[in-house]
Protein backbone atom coordinates (compact mmCIF):
# COMPACT_ATOMS: atom_id res chain seq x y z
CA UNK A 1 0.00 0.00 0.00
CA UNK A 2 1.40 3.41 -1.02
CA UNK A 3 0.81 5.89 1.78
CA UNK A 4 1.42 9.61 2.13
CA UNK A 5 1.85 11.72 5.25
CA UNK A 6 0.04 15.00 5.84
CA UNK A 7 1.84 17.12 8.42
CA UNK A 8 5.38 18.09 9.39
CA UNK A 9 5.15 18.97 13.09
CA UNK A 10 6.68 17.16 16.08
CA UNK A 11 4.06 14.37 16.01
CA UNK A 12 4.62 13.75 12.30
CA UNK A 13 8.38 13.87 12.76
CA UNK A 14 8.64 11.77 15.92
CA UNK A 15 5.87 9.21 15.40
CA UNK A 16 4.20 9.05 11.99
CA UNK A 17 7.20 9.31 9.69
CA UNK A 18 9.24 6.66 11.57
CA UNK A 19 6.24 4.30 11.73
CA UNK A 20 5.42 4.63 8.04
CA UNK A 21 9.08 4.25 7.11
CA UNK A 22 9.59 1.13 9.26
CA UNK A 23 6.39 -0.68 8.24
CA UNK A 24 7.23 -3.60 5.98
CA UNK A 25 3.93 -3.55 4.05
CA UNK A 26 3.78 0.17 3.36
CA UNK A 27 5.50 2.23 0.71
CA UNK A 28 6.05 5.64 2.32
CA UNK A 29 5.45 7.60 -0.87
CA UNK A 30 5.48 11.25 0.14
CA UNK A 31 4.95 14.12 2.55
CA UNK A 32 2.78 17.21 2.27
CA UNK A 33 2.75 20.03 4.81
CA UNK A 34 1.45 23.52 5.25
CA UNK A 35 5.12 24.61 5.40
CA UNK A 36 6.78 23.47 2.16
CA UNK A 37 10.31 23.84 3.54
CA UNK A 38 9.46 21.59 6.49
CA UNK A 39 7.92 19.03 4.12
CA UNK A 40 11.10 18.96 2.05
CA UNK A 41 13.27 18.54 5.14
CA UNK A 42 11.14 15.72 6.57
CA UNK A 43 10.87 13.96 3.22
CA UNK A 44 14.62 14.16 2.77
CA UNK A 45 15.27 12.62 6.16
CA UNK A 46 13.08 9.61 5.36
CA UNK A 47 14.02 9.17 1.73
CA UNK A 48 10.67 10.07 0.24
CA UNK A 49 9.16 12.86 -1.86
CA UNK A 50 7.84 16.24 -0.77
CA UNK A 51 4.61 17.36 -2.40
CA UNK A 52 3.60 20.99 -2.89
CA UNK A 53 0.09 20.02 -4.02
CA UNK A 54 -1.91 17.89 -1.61
CA UNK A 55 -4.29 16.73 -4.34
CA UNK A 56 -1.32 15.45 -6.34
CA UNK A 57 -0.32 13.39 -3.31
CA UNK A 58 -3.86 12.00 -3.03
CA UNK A 59 -3.69 10.97 -6.68
CA UNK A 60 -0.41 9.10 -6.19
CA UNK A 61 -1.21 7.05 -3.08
CA UNK A 62 -3.64 4.45 -1.77
CA UNK A 63 -3.85 5.91 1.74
CA UNK A 64 -2.87 8.92 3.84
CA UNK A 65 -1.80 9.28 7.44
CA UNK A 66 -2.69 12.61 9.04
CA UNK A 67 -0.70 14.42 11.72
CA UNK A 68 -2.40 17.81 11.68
CA UNK A 69 -4.67 19.86 13.98
CA UNK A 70 -8.20 18.41 14.11
CA UNK A 71 -9.80 21.23 12.14
CA UNK A 72 -7.30 20.82 9.30
CA UNK A 73 -7.43 17.03 9.56
CA UNK A 74 -11.19 16.84 9.13
CA UNK A 75 -11.20 19.02 6.02
CA UNK A 76 -8.36 17.14 4.33
CA UNK A 77 -9.73 13.73 5.38
CA UNK A 78 -12.94 14.46 3.48
CA UNK A 79 -10.95 15.43 0.38
CA UNK A 80 -8.68 12.40 0.67
CA UNK A 81 -11.60 9.98 1.07
CA UNK A 82 -13.33 11.45 -1.97
CA UNK A 83 -10.07 10.90 -3.87
CA UNK A 84 -10.26 7.21 -2.91
CA UNK A 85 -7.63 7.20 -0.16
CA UNK A 86 -7.88 5.06 2.95
CA UNK A 87 -7.41 7.11 6.13
CA UNK A 88 -5.09 6.72 9.13
CA UNK A 89 -6.26 9.60 11.30
CA UNK A 90 -5.46 11.00 14.72
CA UNK A 91 -7.61 11.90 17.66
CA UNK A 92 -9.69 13.98 18.05
CA UNK A 93 -11.33 13.33 14.71
CA UNK A 94 -12.59 16.90 14.40
CA UNK A 95 -13.24 19.96 16.61
CA UNK A 96 -17.00 19.83 16.01
CA UNK A 97 -19.62 17.15 15.53
CA UNK A 98 -20.56 18.58 12.14
CA UNK A 99 -16.99 18.32 10.85
CA UNK A 100 -16.61 14.83 12.26
CA UNK A 101 -19.83 13.68 10.63
CA UNK A 102 -18.59 15.02 7.29
CA UNK A 103 -15.56 12.72 7.56
CA UNK A 104 -17.72 9.70 8.39
CA UNK A 105 -20.06 10.47 5.50
CA UNK A 106 -17.15 10.84 3.07
CA UNK A 107 -15.64 7.53 4.22
CA UNK A 108 -18.94 5.73 3.79
CA UNK A 109 -19.73 7.25 0.40
CA UNK A 110 -16.24 6.53 -0.98
CA UNK A 111 -16.08 3.01 0.46
CA UNK A 112 -12.61 3.57 1.94
CA UNK A 113 -11.25 2.21 5.23
CA UNK A 114 -10.52 4.39 8.24
CA UNK A 115 -8.59 3.92 11.48
CA UNK A 116 -8.22 6.61 14.13
CA UNK A 117 -5.11 6.39 16.30
CA UNK A 118 -6.06 6.21 19.98
CA UNK A 119 -2.65 5.27 21.38
CA UNK A 120 -3.80 3.01 24.23
CA UNK A 121 -5.98 0.96 21.88
CA UNK A 122 -2.95 0.02 19.75
CA UNK A 123 -0.37 -0.77 22.42
CA UNK A 124 -0.17 -4.53 22.87
CA UNK A 125 -0.40 -4.67 26.67
CA UNK A 126 -3.21 -2.17 27.08
CA UNK A 127 -5.14 -3.44 24.04
CA UNK A 128 -5.15 -6.93 25.55
CA UNK A 129 -6.27 -5.56 28.93
CA UNK A 130 -9.18 -3.65 27.37
CA UNK A 131 -10.30 -6.75 25.47
CA UNK A 132 -10.09 -8.83 28.65
CA UNK A 133 -12.08 -6.35 30.78
CA UNK A 134 -14.73 -5.90 28.08
CA UNK A 135 -15.56 -9.59 28.49
CA UNK A 136 -16.07 -9.24 32.26
CA UNK A 137 -19.61 -8.62 33.48
CA UNK A 138 -20.79 -6.57 36.42
CA UNK A 139 -18.65 -3.45 36.31
CA UNK A 140 -20.08 -0.93 38.76
CA UNK A 141 -17.93 2.16 38.35
CA UNK A 142 -14.66 3.39 36.91
CA UNK A 143 -12.30 6.31 37.29
CA UNK A 144 -9.94 7.60 34.62
CA UNK A 145 -7.21 10.17 35.18
CA UNK A 146 -5.25 11.52 32.23
CA UNK A 147 -2.93 14.18 33.60
CA UNK A 148 -0.50 15.73 31.17
CA UNK A 149 2.17 18.37 31.77
CA UNK A 150 2.17 19.76 28.24
CA UNK A 151 1.65 23.33 29.43
CA UNK A 152 3.89 23.07 32.51
CA UNK A 153 7.02 21.75 30.78
CA UNK A 154 8.95 22.49 27.61
CA UNK A 155 6.89 19.96 25.65
CA UNK A 156 7.00 20.58 21.89
CA UNK A 157 3.19 20.32 21.92
CA UNK A 158 2.77 23.22 24.36
CA UNK A 159 2.74 25.82 21.60
CA UNK A 160 -0.02 24.04 19.68
CA UNK A 161 -2.80 26.61 19.05
CA UNK A 162 -5.59 24.03 18.99
CA UNK A 163 -4.45 22.54 22.31
CA UNK A 164 -4.36 26.01 23.83
CA UNK A 165 -7.90 26.59 22.60
CA UNK A 166 -9.48 23.20 23.32
CA UNK A 167 -7.44 22.05 26.32
CA UNK A 168 -7.28 18.67 27.98
CA UNK A 169 -10.91 17.79 27.28
CA UNK A 170 -10.20 17.43 23.57
CA UNK A 171 -6.55 16.33 23.71
CA UNK A 172 -6.49 13.61 26.38
CA UNK A 173 -10.25 13.15 26.80
CA UNK A 174 -10.31 10.91 23.68
CA UNK A 175 -7.71 8.63 25.25
CA UNK A 176 -9.80 8.11 28.38
CA UNK A 177 -12.99 7.52 26.39
CA UNK A 178 -11.25 5.06 24.07
CA UNK A 179 -10.56 2.86 27.11
CA UNK A 180 -13.89 3.27 28.91
CA UNK A 181 -16.37 2.89 26.04
CA UNK A 182 -15.42 -0.64 24.91
CA UNK A 183 -15.51 -1.85 28.53
CA UNK A 184 -18.51 -0.01 30.03
CA UNK A 185 -20.56 0.66 26.90
CA UNK A 186 -21.53 3.87 25.18
CA UNK A 187 -22.18 7.01 27.18
CA UNK A 188 -25.89 7.36 27.87
CA UNK A 189 -25.53 10.75 29.55
CA UNK A 190 -22.87 13.23 30.54
CA UNK A 191 -24.22 13.70 34.04
CA UNK A 192 -21.86 16.46 35.17
CA UNK A 193 -18.91 18.54 34.00
CA UNK A 194 -16.86 20.94 36.10
CA UNK A 195 -13.71 23.00 35.73
CA UNK A 196 -10.59 22.40 37.79
CA UNK A 197 -7.32 24.36 37.84
CA UNK A 198 -6.34 25.92 34.50
CA UNK A 199 -7.50 23.59 31.70
CA UNK A 200 -8.35 20.71 34.06
CA UNK A 201 -11.88 19.32 33.79
CA UNK A 202 -13.86 16.70 35.69
CA UNK A 203 -16.64 14.65 34.06
CA UNK A 204 -19.22 12.20 35.38
CA UNK A 205 -20.60 9.78 32.79
CA UNK A 206 -23.45 7.27 32.79
CA UNK A 207 -22.89 4.25 30.54
CA UNK A 208 -25.36 2.03 28.73
CA UNK A 209 -23.98 -0.98 30.55
CA UNK A 210 -25.26 0.45 33.84
CA UNK A 211 -21.95 1.66 35.27
CA UNK A 212 -20.86 5.21 35.94
CA UNK A 213 -17.40 6.69 35.44
CA UNK A 214 -15.49 9.78 36.50
CA UNK A 215 -12.80 11.43 34.39
CA UNK A 216 -10.14 13.95 35.43
CA UNK A 217 -8.32 15.45 32.46
CA UNK A 218 -5.52 18.00 32.40
CA UNK A 219 -2.60 19.30 30.36
CA UNK A 220 -1.43 21.61 33.18
CA UNK A 221 -0.58 19.10 35.89
CA UNK A 222 2.67 19.54 37.84
CA UNK A 223 5.26 17.37 36.08
CA UNK A 224 5.64 15.15 39.15
CA UNK A 225 1.89 14.45 39.10
CA UNK A 226 1.61 13.66 35.39
CA UNK A 227 0.46 10.25 34.25
CA UNK A 228 -2.56 8.18 33.27
CA UNK A 229 -4.58 5.72 35.33
CA UNK A 230 -7.81 3.79 34.83
CA UNK A 231 -9.41 1.74 37.60
CA UNK A 232 -12.48 -0.45 37.19
CA UNK A 233 -14.52 -1.78 40.13
CA UNK A 234 -17.35 -4.27 40.04
CA UNK A 235 -18.50 -7.77 40.88
CA UNK A 236 -15.13 -9.22 39.84
CA UNK A 237 -13.23 -6.82 42.10
CA UNK A 238 -10.87 -4.13 40.88
CA UNK A 239 -8.74 -3.90 37.74
CA UNK A 240 -6.07 -1.35 36.90
CA UNK A 241 -4.95 -0.40 33.40
CA UNK A 242 -1.36 -1.69 33.09
CA UNK A 243 1.48 0.52 32.01
CA UNK A 244 2.66 -0.04 28.46
CA UNK A 245 6.39 -0.24 27.75
CA UNK A 246 5.77 0.78 24.14
CA UNK A 247 6.02 4.21 22.67
CA UNK A 248 4.00 5.75 19.88
CA UNK A 249 5.90 4.27 16.93
CA UNK A 250 5.14 0.57 17.57
CA UNK A 251 1.53 1.48 18.33
CA UNK A 252 1.24 3.42 15.08
CA UNK A 253 2.67 0.45 13.18
CA UNK A 254 -0.17 -1.64 14.66
CA UNK A 255 -2.67 1.04 13.65
CA UNK A 256 -1.31 0.80 10.11
CA UNK A 257 -1.74 -2.98 10.31
CA UNK A 258 -5.37 -2.36 11.27
CA UNK A 259 -5.85 -0.05 8.29
CA UNK A 260 -4.36 -2.62 5.92
CA UNK A 261 -6.69 -5.30 7.31
CA UNK A 262 -9.76 -3.08 7.04
CA UNK A 263 -8.87 -2.10 3.47
CA UNK A 264 -8.32 -5.73 2.44
CA UNK A 265 -11.37 -7.25 4.13
CA UNK A 266 -13.86 -4.38 4.05
CA UNK A 267 -14.57 -4.98 7.75
CA UNK A 268 -14.51 -1.78 9.84
CA UNK A 269 -12.02 -1.58 12.69
CA UNK A 270 -13.45 -0.80 16.17
CA UNK A 271 -11.45 2.46 16.16
CA UNK A 272 -12.76 3.73 12.84
CA UNK A 273 -14.03 7.19 11.99
CA UNK A 274 -17.54 6.31 13.23
CA UNK A 275 -16.18 5.45 16.69
CA UNK A 276 -14.14 8.65 16.69
CA UNK A 277 -17.28 10.60 15.77
CA UNK A 278 -19.04 9.16 18.82
CA UNK A 279 -16.12 10.30 20.97
CA UNK A 280 -16.43 13.75 19.39
CA UNK A 281 -20.14 13.87 20.22
CA UNK A 282 -19.44 13.08 23.89
CA UNK A 283 -16.70 15.72 24.06
CA UNK A 284 -18.97 18.31 22.46
CA UNK A 285 -21.73 17.58 25.00
CA UNK A 286 -19.25 17.94 27.85
CA UNK A 287 -17.91 21.16 26.35
CA UNK A 288 -21.43 22.57 26.25
CA UNK A 289 -21.96 21.76 29.94
CA UNK A 290 -18.63 23.34 30.84
CA UNK A 291 -19.51 26.53 29.00
CA UNK A 292 -22.71 26.76 31.04
CA UNK A 293 -20.81 26.15 34.26
CA UNK A 294 -18.29 28.95 33.76
CA UNK A 295 -19.68 32.48 33.19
Amino acid sequence: MRIGLLGTGPWAEGAHAPALSEHTELDFAGVWGRRPDAAKELAGRFGTRAYDDVDALFADVDAVAVALPPGVQSELAVRAARAGCHLLLDKPLAPTVEQGRAVVDAVREAGVASVVFFTTRFQAVTEAWITEQAAVEGWFTARAEWLGAVFTTDSPFGASPWRREKGALWDVGPHALSVLLPVLGDVRRVAAAAHGPADTVHLVLEHTGGASSTLTLSLTAPPAAAGAAVELRGEAGAALLPRSPEGAVPALIRAADALLAAARTGRPHPCDAAFALRVTEILATAEGLLSEERP
